[in-house]
């Protein structure tokens, strides 16, 4: 499959409350098990507050295939209270059968959100994951992408549900 073959699939919500309240809980990696519609993250990796492009945080992970693992999460797009994104890179896996995954690389995938504020208290949270320059393997893996879309809504579901307390100017949580 071609590069521009694969586009990036991208699911919004609109969430009532102000985008730096939203971008608060996207830029604390101790937050994204709150937020995981995948149900693949594992607490237990203690992480800063991303502040910037260069910015590098570690998640726990679980699935069928790899069973326990860690990804480095390398901040590659940052603008406060607007877009946050990062390219995930192996950590740590051990696979069930002993076959070697290539540790330390970074297969060309990329999760982003994107806020745009709606209103003086509400935004539009937009989730992108865009495995374009990702290895083909991958792409099919995640059909392109689309095999994320129903954990993608999820995540911006819970998201929604953790910005309830303060959607009438209340601080974040």
């Amino acid at each position: 499959m071609a590069e521009d073959e694969c586009k990036p699939v991208a699911v919004s919500r609109r969430i009532d409350a102000a985008a730096p309240d939203i971008f608060a809980i996207l830029a604390d990696p101790g937050r994204h098990l709150d937020l995981d519609g995948s149900g693949m993250l594992r607490e237990g990796a203690s992480n800063t507050i991303v502040v910037g492009i260069g910015d590098i945080f570690v998640m726990k992970m679980h699935n069928q295939a790899l069973g326990d693992y860690e990804m480095n999460n390398h901040i590659v797009e940052y603008e406060l209270n607007r877009r946050i994104g990062w390219e995930p890179e192996l950590r740590d896996v051990e696979l069930p059968d002993g076959a070697p995954l290539p540790i330390g690389n970074r297969p060309g995938q990329r999760w982003s959100f994107e806020l745009t504020p709606d209103g003086p208290n509400a935004t539009v949270v937009t989730e992108i994951y865009d495995c374009s320059r990702a290895p083909e393997l991958v792409r099919t893996i995640v059909d392109n992408g689309n095999g994320w879309i129903e954990s993608m809504s999820k995540t911006l579901e819970r998201l929604a549900g953790l910005c309830r307390p303060y959607s009438s100017g209340g601080e974040a949580p």
